[in-house]
């Protein structure tokens, strides 16, 4: 297989950052949903918070890496037996899924450092606050973390159902081009 995406086929590096991401994105949102219930006197009460701000500073980084990547190997077209319907909307569920995993990150970034401190990322290197100390920032920022990740993760299931329903209905390659096992080899 080819690191770059031609007009029929994902390329190697297409289809390894989309499973990165996506498997980041269901992992960051379980550990965000299971840990922001722990108590101070959990063992995981640091731990948890230190490691989702590791993976989402990361992947913030694979997500710039992904967007350049879109512009210096285009996606390939749609398969011929899509609707015009189908076509559209996977252009729109696309561009909306890039804004939430942006907005989330950002929010998630803005909450932490809210206080004006830096994130520690696997104590590899920090990613200092750009804001300083703003008074309430975590809190809206919260919100919009909240509600953006929710609103991610249900149009990322529906992304995937899709795909899904393109396999077992349709039965084209719609799942088996990012598998990278699709049965055309062009």
């Amino acid at each position: 297989m080819q690191v770059r995406n031609t007009a029929n086929r994902f390329g190697a590096l297409s289809i390894g950052i989309h499973w990165v991401v996506a498997v980041a994105v269901f992992g960051l949102f379980g550990l965000g949903y299971w840990m922001v219930d722990l108590s101070y006197y959990d063992d995981w009460y640091r731990t948890a918070p230190d490691i989702h701000r590791s993976i989402g500073i990361l992947l913030f980084m694979v997500m710039l890496l992904r967007l350049v990547w879109r512009f210096v190997s285009p996606v390939p077209r749609p398969l011929p037996n899509h609707t015009r319907f189908e076509v559209v909307a996977a252009r729109v569920a696309h561009l909306v899924l890039y804004v939430l995993v942006f907005v989330a990150m950002v929010s998630g970034y803005l909450i932490s450092t809210a206080d004006g401190s830096s994130i520690s990322v696997f104590d590899w290197f920090e990613v200092p606050s750009v804001t300083g100390q703003i008074k309430g920032m975590e809190d809206t920022a919260g919100l919009v973390h909240y509600w953006t990740t929710w609103a991610l993760v249900v149009l990322a299931s529906l992304h995937g159902l899709a795909a899904i329903k393109h396999h077992l209905i349709d039965r084209d390659d719609t799942l088996r081009r990012m598998l990278g096992t699709d049965r055309r080899h062009h």
